[in-house]
């Protein structure tokens, strides 16, 4: 299928004081950029930022937004709306992109058997504390009969056609996304596709911030998460960051609070 020159891939990125992450994911798309014939914006939607995340974005080329809510959904929905690309992907500014990325999003799209998807997700660092957390959270997402994340692709129409993120959602709104997106596609006999020959690197700051065994400590703590607590929500996505609060852990009243449920 040949692309229009005026075609154009849209990526959004959510950034809350990123200053010290966001530059990887910026060098990570410009280089994915150059693999493609499509143009490429990005789009980073500024999220109560009081460093300089939104001058680094714009030295990069990126169009900056602005949304000040706690709300991921609300956040990542506001970059859709200021994009105008026919195909939309989303990437957090703690991951990087592999340089073939964008390359593999197009022809997954382009041979029209896929309604979108995620991707392969590598960690920074491995240890055997993260490892063992992992444990403890997969059995959750397995549940949720979702394989795949961390990056989602699809074209603008789809996106809109599911109503993009749930914004009354509060965390897990990404296994919900990825859940009607498969939804979704399986009206038009597409499939919901995981990109294995480009992947993502993320950063393990959830794990810098709150001990690589955290999982392991606080299994309540996570069915809440995944039960959409806003208070816990608050406490893991939002009240937490790693300019701010590094190698935080939960406190003893965290403990006892996870402990009611």
């Amino acid at each position: 299928m040949n692309r229009s020159k005026d075609a154009m891939i849209s990526v959004i990125t959510p950034a809350h004081n990123e200053a010290q992450l966001i530059r990887g994911c910026l060098y990570s798309v410009q280089a994915a950029a150059q693999q493609v014939s499509e143009k490429i914006e990005h789009i980073v939607v500024l999220n109560r930022c009081t460093d300089n995340t939104g001058d680094i974005a714009l030295e990069f080329g990126a169009r900056v937004v602005t949304d000040d809510s706690r709300n991921l959904s609300r956040i990542r929905n506001r970059g859709a709306e200021a994009s105008r690309g026919e195909i939309l992907v989303t990437i957090d500014a703690d991951s990087q992109m592999t340089p073939n990325m964008l390359t593999e999003v197009r022809k997954k799209l382009n041979s029209g058997k896929y309604i979108g998807g995620g991707v392969l997700i590598l960690l920074e660092r491995v240890s055997l504390g993260i490892i063992c957390s992992l444990v403890v959270v997969a059995p959750f997402i397995l549940l949720h009969r979702v394989s795949s994340a961390g990056l989602f692709w699809c074209f603008k129409k789809d996106y809109e056609a599911i109503g993009g993120f749930d914004e009354n959602l509060v965390c897990i709104e990404d296994i919900d996304f990825a859940k009607r997106l498969k939804k979704h596609g399986q009206r038009y006999g597409k499939r919901y596709g995981n990109i294995l020959k480009a992947h993502i690197v993320t950063s393990c700051r959830k794990f810098d911030q709150f001990g690589d065994w955290f999982a392991v400590r606080n299994p309540k703590m996570i069915r809440r998460l995944f039960n959409r607590d806003p208070k816990m929500a608050d406490r893991f996505y939002y009240d937490v960051r790693s300019d701010t609060a590094k190698h935080h852990e939960f406190s003893d009243s965290d403990h006892r609070d996870s402990d009611l449920q």
